[in-house]
């Protein structure tokens, strides 16, 4: 299972990522090194798999939020350097949930029940539908207002299925 984290800030630098020696990736991988104002940077390695919420181009300057999977390995270099999974950029009208979701649609950190209306967008990925229940798996939910319980509360405009 995923352990996503994330990391929100302000993009200051994109360059290109070399991740071979003879160039066979050359210009498929970016490094995106993102600030949060405190003093914390992360470098996010940008790969053709990273997922961009609502497809966006993300651009120096920009809001976002980098998700990362914090079990995986990394380099024990200053700033840290994560690979991107799954990348957002801010956006007030739209709240974004990335995690696993139980068989009731609770998140693993209780901090958000789905309730799925006829009118939620469930996808894949790729931007096929998704015709099975999303329950028990990794999903990025974008949704609107909510509840003032805990967990949480809120019908998800769109859930994308990280199979």
């Amino acid at each position: 299972m995923v352990n996503f984290q994330s990391f929100q800030g302000t993009v200051t630098m994109i360059s290109d990522f070399m991740i071979g020696q003879n160039g066979e990736g050359e210009g498929c991988y970016t490094l995106m090194s993102v600030a949060n104002g405190n003093g914390d940077v992360v470098n996010f390695v940008v790969s053709p798999t990273t997922y961009f919420v609502d497809h966006v181009m993300v651009v120096v300057g920009d809001r976002v939020t980098g998700y990362y999977d914090a079990n995986a390995p990394v380099p024990l270099i200053y700033p840290p350097q994560y690979q991107a999974l799954v990348m957002v950029e801010d956006d007030v009208n739209q709240n974004v949930k990335v995690g696993y979701f139980n068989g009731q649609l609770e998140s693993s950190d209780g901090q958000l029940k789905l309730n799925i209306s006829p009118y939620t967008q469930i996808l894949l990925t790729n931007g096929q539908a998704f015709t099975k229940n999303p329950a028990n798996r990794n999903l990025i939910v974008i949704y609107g207002p909510t509840t003032r319980s805990i967990p949480a509360q809120t019908t998800p405009y769109q859930i994308i299925v990280w199979c």
